[in-house]
């Protein structure tokens, strides 16, 4: 059957995160709970009738908008993952780089407030402020949670780097009021290794930058042996600036 169909899609809300730029941004929800985000939806969406019962939800599943990607597509893409070198098919990965854009991520819940229009607080988010929020729908574990699924060439969580910070760093986080949320989640980012995977197996003393809430954290990755022998690697934070 030939079914030709133009859909359009219209943002119920945006997303205000910890992430004003995508890069650092986890590449799957979860991996850095201590990023949160609010959804605030637009009208007509915003009515607080559409959100009666969420209360009773932890976890939502949120369908976006990759809004950052240009609006091409590949049938074939580089997977982190696999270091960035081998490439599989776009609908076997979940790159952003789809041939609608379309994302989805499943996040908690922390609270809804409904005193003017709808907004939703977040947790676990890997969402750049700014991005369109096309639908959200309950989680419901009974129905979605397989533990016994095959998950491909990503069967396991990815290995965390350690994350040290330095005297410099560290005096920083001390004088601010969100000191202890502020440092886990710079350590949750950046434990996930946000450099280009092409980078990661070179000696450099570069010093790289990610943008998180109000500050520009800077960082270095240090190459080591490990207990074990094997190569292993730090990433060290040796500044915090403000934004």
């Amino acid at each position: 059957m030939n079914v030709a169909m133009d859909f359009t899609l219209s943002p119920i809300g945006y997303i205000d995160s910890d992430y004003p730029d995508k890069f650092g941004v986890p590449r799957q929800p979860g991996l850095a709970p201590a990023a949160s985000a609010t959804l605030t939806l637009v009208a007509p969406y915003n009515d607080p009738l559409s959100v009666r019962g969420l209360e009773a939800v932890s976890h939502l599943w949120v369908s976006f908008i990759f809004h950052h990607n240009p609006p091409t597509w590949s049938p074939l893409v580089r997977p982190p993952r696999l270091g960035g070198n081998r490439k599989v098919g776009v609908f076997a990965s979940r790159s952003p780089n789809r041939p609608n854009r379309l994302g989805l991520s499943l996040l908690a819940l922390e609270h809804i407030d409904t005193q003017r229009g709808v907004r939703l607080t977040l947790a676990g988010c890997d969402l750049v402020s700014g991005t369109p929020v096309v639908d959200i729908k309950p989680y419901l574990p009974w129905a979605e949670a397989k533990p016994e699924a095959s998950a491909g060439f990503a069967p396991t969580p990815p290995p965390n780097v350690e994350v040290v910070f330095q005297p410099q760093a560290r005096n920083v986080l001390a004088q601010r009021d969100d000191c202890d949320s502020l440092q886990a989640l710079i350590t949750q980012v950046l434990s996930q290794d946000p450099r280009p995977a092409y980078q990661r197996d070179t000696t450099s003393e570069r010093i790289y930058g990610v943008r998180l809430r109000d500050v520009d954290v800077k960082f270095q990755a240090w190459d080591h042996n490990a207990a074990d022998n094997k190569k292993a690697t730090t990433l060290a934070v040796v500044a915090i600036e403000a934004v």
